[in-house]
């Protein structure tokens, strides 16, 4: 898919992998949406792709907010050049023992990581859904643990890792059942483990080596976002650039109704499938 003219907004683009790739995308001559919560990062950013002859624009919005997820998705929709590509990549790695909670009180990682992008998706789908052909990016992680629909929020038994491992898992489990909801239509919808321990801050304050350039990392998601060779193709998971297998609990369509529900009813929206019932 040629990006020369078309729109995409990158989650989380004020550093690491996010950075890559929007920069990328703006040397393909996309007109880039850069979001993060850091004004400075994010407006060198721009500057940069400007300097490079590309078109960016920073919107500024904290994820562990659901109100400042909708005046994200209020920001985007009010762009003239509409919206072709969403790549949800923002996110907080494992690193720190204590639970936290989002501004609505959910666990800080499953907000962040997972809570945010299904409600910045659903709210913007009316724009990718008014493209001849758009794509939708989660990028998750191979580090995925079973959902405990017991407590999802994880009161008890807390760790940073089991938290980050769990809403990766949630977002893959978003992906496939997106990808099913609009099969047939116009929006492609596919997820993967870009790259493993790339050289990011995430990954250095989660006191890991990196052993992956951002690089790599990148040419992954690009693929997903641009490849014309995935032209169709929709609710896959990927582990860098080949096709891959999350963990079973992804591929169980109880757990993906039961995610679906309860995201629905923790961001305030009404399921548009049964609406249709």
């Amino acid at each position: 898919m040629t990006m020369k003219g078309k729109t995409a907004l990158i989650t989380g683009s004020t550093d690491g992998v996010g950075r890559y790739v929007a920069e990328r995308l703006a040397a393909e001559g996309a007109r880039v949406l850069v979001h993060g919560r850091d004004r400075a990062r994010g407006e060198a950013v721009v500057e940069r792709i400007a300097r490079q002859g590309g078109d960016a624009r920073l919107l500024i919005a904290d994820l562990s907010s659901l109100a400042e997820v909708r005046s994200l998705a209020e920001a985007v929709q009010r762009e003239p050049s509409g919206l072709d590509a969403l790549v949800n990549n923002a996110g907080i790695g494992t690193s720190g023992a204590r639970r936290e909670l989002s501004v609505e009180g959910f666990e800080l990682r499953f907000a962040v990581n997972y809570l945010a992008g299904f409600l910045l998706t659903r709210l913007l789908l009316p724009a990718l859904e008014g493209r001849a052909s758009s794509r939708i990016v989660n990028v998750a992680s191979a580090g995925q643990q079973p959902i405990d629909f017991t407590d999802v929020m994880l009161a008890h038994g807390y760790s940073g890792p089991r938290a980050y491992r769990q809403s990766k898992l949630a977002q893959i489990l978003f992906t496939f059942d997106l990808a099913r909801e609009l099969a047939g239509r116009k929006v492609l919808v596919n997820c993967l483990h870009p790259a493993t321990f790339m050289d990011t801050t995430m990954v250095r304050l989660s006191g890991a080596r990196p052993i992956s350039t951002v690089e790599e990392g990148g040419a992954a998601i690009l693929q997903l976002v641009m490849s014309p060779s995935l032209e169709g193709a929709s609710g896959l998971y990927f582990s860098g650039m080949r096709e891959s297998r999350a963990d079973p609990q992804a591929y169980d369509p109880a757990a993906r109704q039961k995610l679906r529900a309860l995201s629905f009813d923790l961001v305030g929206l009404a399921d548009p499938l049964e609406r249709r019932i």
